[in-house]
């Protein structure tokens, strides 16, 4: 089971870890580029209620993670996203900011400007597809949590890349 943490732990939004590249992007792609012997990152703003968005930012994801991790890790990774960017729009009213820092592990942290805390709850049977995108966090992530911000939170996952 994954170990969940609230309020923080290394690497919340907003903090600046030294090891993390600056990014490039072009406006459109989002491309991110690295110096060596950092971390990459990824970091892309959601327009408020963009479903389009939620496809487009697994294939940033991919792209990012196209060398990383053992095979399975960059689709679970991607799910992962896709829960957290799906919930950002769905439950809020505003922009979420997503980022994705590739190391050893990977972090994504999805940040919105709602404070309103997602609970986990387990899904009844007349919920048809809605309550498991934290569930499925819960039970794939090897570490997830939320981090309040002054204004909103983030909610993010790490995944080990596990042996190449």
């Amino acid at each position: 089971m994954a170990r969940q943490v609230r309020e923080g732990g290394p690497g919340a939004a907003g903090a600046s870890p030294t090891s993390t590249a600056e990014m490039s992007t072009d406006g459109e792609t989002g491309d991110t580029t690295t110096r060596p012997n950092e971390q990459t990152l990824l970091r892309r703003t959601i327009g408020r209620s963009d479903l389009r968005a939620v496809p487009e930012a697994r294939r940033a994801l991919r792209e990012l993670l196209r060398q990383w991790g053992s095979p399975g890790r960059s689709e679970t990774a991607e799910l992962l996203t896709t829960e957290l960017v799906t919930n950002a729009l769905v439950h809020t009213d505003h922009d979420a900011v997503l980022t994705a820092t590739v190391g050893r592990r990977l972090r994504v942290e999805v940040r919105d400007f709602v404070g309103r805390i997602p609970q986990l709850r387990v899904p009844g049977t007349g919920d048809g597809t809605h309550g498991r995108g934290l569930v499925l966090v819960q039970s794939l992530a090897d570490a997830w949590g939320v981090h309040r911000h002054g204004v909103g939170k983030a909610v993010w996952f790490e995944l080990d890349g596990g042996a190449v």
